[in-house]
């Protein structure tokens, strides 16, 4: 069932079109989208979940305001002041965040991607956020939704993934050696050149995924995980998978249902 989110109230509108402030204001849940909110004083409202995505809010006063989980996928947030906002999960593809104040924003989480513009100067791929080249080494990501992220060249290495939900995640040359990837969900996911050395793979799903030029050296264990229709795998490298101890091969995964061995096509004597 499809929850809709909550219409803007006649006094937020009235409040809109004549220019008032919005501070402190409780918009939780709130659709924004495509809305002019140029210049509009929103520091220190509750923005948790709102839609502001392709909303206007160039020189918008968001400072201190709590923006956690709200969807600004193409908004223009060109010269904001986002000074101590709090952008947990916040969705900030293709935003534009130029010349936007971004001093003590907590972008822990929050995702970005190749079309988001940031201001000249900001280092997003040290802010803790989700995105291309993004550093996230040791990171706690456990159970997160990752699905579709954009994580090319990302630095993942010792990350802690396990229940995470990479399903059609752009990997291409990530990192992610040493990575707790059980239970994860990598269907279709794109790991061309990704460094998966010594990785967990115990009960992850990575049906379809692409490994092309993959390095899988040192896995710890693939019991359970699931390898149907995976691309790219070389022959050696599936070979040394089919190698594995019995008792991993012969684990069923409980979300597909299917064995390693079956999955990688092992021919067990």
């Amino acid at each position: 069932m499809t929850v809709s989110q909550p219409s803007l109230s006649s006094e937020i509108l009235k409040a809109l079109e004549q220019d008032r402030s919005l501070a402190n204001a409780n918009l939780q849940g709130m659709d924004f989208t495509e809305m002019d909110l140029s210049g509009v004083d929103l520091s220190g409202s509750n923005l948790i979940g709102a839609n502001l995505s392709k909303a206007n809010l160039r020189g918008a006063n968001l400072k201190g305001a709590d923006l956690r989980n709200v969807n600004a996928i193409a908004a223009n947030l060109e010269e904001a002041n986002l000074q101590d906002t709090y952008l947990f999960r916040a969705c900030l593809e293709q935003c534009n965040l130029k010349n936007a104040r971004l001093e003590g924003a907590k972008l822990q989480l929050a995702r970005y991607d190749s079309q988001t513009i940031w201001s000249e100067g900001f280092d997003c791929k040290n802010s803790g956020a989700v995105g291309p080249g993004a550093n996230l080494s040791g990171a706690f990501l456990n159970t997160a939704n990752l699905k579709g992220a954009d994580l090319r060249g990302a630095n993942l290495r010792g990350a802690y993934l396990s229940g995470a939900d990479l399903t059609g995640a752009n990997l291409e040359g990530a990192a992610l050696s040493g990575a707790n990837l059980q239970r994860a969900f990598l269907t279709g996911a794109y790991l061309r050149k990704a460094l998966l050395v010594g990785v967990e793979l115990q009960s992850t799903d990575l049906r379809a995924a692409d490994l092309t030029e993959a390095n899988l050296d040192r896995i710890q264990s693939i019991a359970g995980a699931d390898f149907t229709l995976v691309q790219g795998l070389s022959e050696e490298t599936r070979a040394m998978l089919c190698s594995r101890p019995a008792q991993e091969l012969g684990t069923w995964n409980a979300f597909t249902r299917n064995n390693t061995a079956q999955s990688l096509g092992c021919a067990i004597g």
